[in-house]
């Protein structure tokens, strides 16, 4: 179906971008490229930019943000640079000047202005702006591969005159989840030198990342337009992690095989235009320059080799959720994760699972793809049980449209155009997305309300602080609604509020989990249960490469259920695609 993937087909430019959404691989992928490009004998340097990074658990050595030689590895050198610290130094500078001279709640609103994940970007790509400015280190390496790349919304804003212009430091449309570029303002020339070279396809290759799989299809088809709109049009796509077998009779080896076949066969028409290849589904875990150097060899380790030393986990299922908010009657129930770990397939079982023990619930999602409708699919709804969509382009494009009215009579053209591309942010989303759901929630006091997906800790801390700089200031912040009012502090009531984590037993859904996890807790919210799905560990499976594969989910079930949470459940991966309502029954009967 697709070429192996091997590093010659990217060895043609000196600096490799992988990107891709979470979880896809991207890491292994760019630490497996740098190891066989090392044994080939170039200089190689590894640099990840993710703050969620696991470079050094998948090198199995410890890493700062200097580069450094790795030890089994000839000519490779690796660094770890953490943006998380960068965006923290970088609040301080542009922030410090106005503490004690501005009112506090006027601070604390630039404070989570710059606590997004799009300054923790910007603060990302600085960092290694710096580094690839440095020509004593470019010119020290044949290639130097990066894990993870900006998106086109950060390129996009840096592109603009605006950004650097400082008029955000009077700004009062409230929609930033940026603040103030003025702090890295000295850096123009350099950062405009950088992004002239990640267009440059001589000197630059993007390698999109995908499982097959649609959600991760989708994420990289929209990355590759919003790169390729901005000049950067040397793309290829890896899609990772392709079984390619199955076992006839294993109801979840056929059906794992078939769903992924499916996915690439609907694939985005624009990615069927990028060169494409694939790497397999491997039954080891990526961790460990051994594992790294067998993938591109189509290795495939006897699962007696990755058997984990730990003991059996046992763990209750769906069942135990749904009786714990039933019994304390929980009113407003949120799944919350990373795309394409399950989150709306749970939130419709727990809420069938409600229903079934006699409440009124209503279910709500803003999955763009109303998946909802998907998973209800011909089948007749108790009466006990409504549903409804939020759909987020038109929440996004009805508070754009609100906060560009507040400010169009004030700005210039220039500026506009700033305040346009900020609003495309991921907060942006969220707050409008947010607002909807207030309402929704708002008006079903007489049910269990149910929402898949929700606003994370940062968001609920811009609204917060949005209000209170409102209050002080009586400025155009873009007016809070009551119902966004009364739910915040619903939110952090846990007793009213049950917030469930949804994610898979790998690497990076539990580091991004762990994450959302800290960032809830800063807004003052405290998940009560995870949710470990679409767990090969937890099924019956007799094929051998997935039997690998759930040995190697151990680890990180462990971690999950005896370092992050306080209360565990499990779901195995269901052979079949389960919609309507009675089939829904299958996954709180596990």
């Amino acid at each position: 179906m697709f070429q192996p993937f091997d590093t010659r087909m990217i060895a043609n430019t000196k600096f490799l971008f992988f990107t891709g959404k979470g979880g896809v691989g991207k890491t292994s992928t760019a630490c497996a490229s740098a190891v066989k490009l090392a044994d080939e004998g170039n200089k190689v340097l590894l640099v990840s930019t993710d703050p969620a990074s696991n470079l050094q658990d998948v090198l199995e050595i410890e890493l700062t943000n200097t580069p450094m030689p790795i030890p089994s590895v000839q000519n490779l050198s690796a660094c770890n640079l953490d943006p998380e610290e960068a965006a923290r130094a970088y609040r301080d500078k542009v922030i410090g000047p106005y503490r004690g001279k501005l009112p506090d709640s006027v601070v604390a609103t630039m404070e989570e202005q710059l606590s997004g994940a799009c300054t923790v970007e910007i603060a990302a790509f600085d960092e290694f702006t710096s580094l690839l400015s440095d020509s004593t280190v470019v010119e020290a390496y044949d290639y130097i591969i990066f894990d993870t790349a900006p998106t086109g919304h950060t390129l996009r804003l840096l592109q603009l005159p605006t950004a650097w212009s400082g008029f955000l430091e009077e700004s009062t449309h409230g929609a930033s989840c940026l603040g103030p570029l003025a702090g890295l303002s000295e850096k123009k020339q350099i950062y405009s030198m950088t992004m002239e070279a990640l267009a440059d396809p001589a000197q630059t290759t993007l390698i999109l990342v995908a499982r097959p799989d649609e959600s991760s299809l989708l994420e990289a088809s929209r990355a590759s337009k919003e790169l390729k709109e901005i000049g950067i049009k040397n793309q290829n796509l890896i899609i990772n992690g392709l079984m390619q077998s199955h076992i006839s009779d294993d109801p979840i080896s056929s059906s794992f095989y078939h769903r992924q076949r499916n996915a690439l066969k609907q694939m985005p028409e624009d990615l069927k235009q990028v060169v494409a290849y694939s790497l397999p589904f491997v039954s080891y875990s990526l961790t460990g320059i051994k594992n790294l150097r067998y993938l591109f060899k189509q290795y495939i380790l006897p699962e007696a080799d990755v058997v984990s030393e730990k003991g059996a986990i046992n763990l209750p299922g769906v069942s135990e959720i749904i009786h714990d908010f039933s019994s304390n009657n929980t009113r407003v129930i949120f799944t919350m994760g990373k795309g394409g770990v399950g989150k709306t397939t749970m939130a419709s079982a727990i809420a069938v699972g409600l229903v079934d023990t006699g409440h009124k619930v209503h279910l709500t999602t803003t999955d763009p793809a109303a998946h909802l409708e998907f998973v209800f699919q011909n089948s007749d709804l108790n009466q006990n049980l409504t549903i409804s969509r939020i759909n987020p382009k038109e929440e996004v494009e009805a508070y754009k449209s609100e906060v560009l009215s507040n400010v169009s009579n004030e700005l210039d053209d220039e500026a506009i155009a700033y305040i346009e591309e900020d609003l495309n942010s991921p907060c942006t989303e969220e707050i409008a997305v947010f607002r909807a759901f207030a309402e929704v929630v708002a008006k079903s006091k007489d049910e269990i309300v149910v929402i898949d997906t929700a606003p994370s800790g940062h968001t609920l801390l811009l609204l917060d602080a949005a209000q209170s700089y409102h209050k002080e200031l009586a400025r155009s912040t873009g007016e809070i609604p009551e119902s966004v009012k009364t739910l915040l502090p619903r939110l952090r009531d846990r007793q009213e509020t049950g917030v469930v984590i949804v994610t898979l037993a790998e690497a990076t859904p539990v580091l991004e989990a762990s994450r959302l996890q800290e960032d809830l807790k800063r807004a003052g919210i405290s998940p009560k249960w995870w949710l470990i799905n679409q767990s090969l560990y937890a099924t019956e499976t007799k094929d051998p490469v997935l039997r690998g594969r759930a040995n190697a989910e151990i680890d990180w079930i462990d971690k999950v259920a005896n370092e992050l949470s306080k209360k565990c459940a499990i779901v195995p991966l269901i052979s079949e695609e389960n919609t309507g309502y009675e089939e829904l029954k299958k996954y709180i009967n596990q």
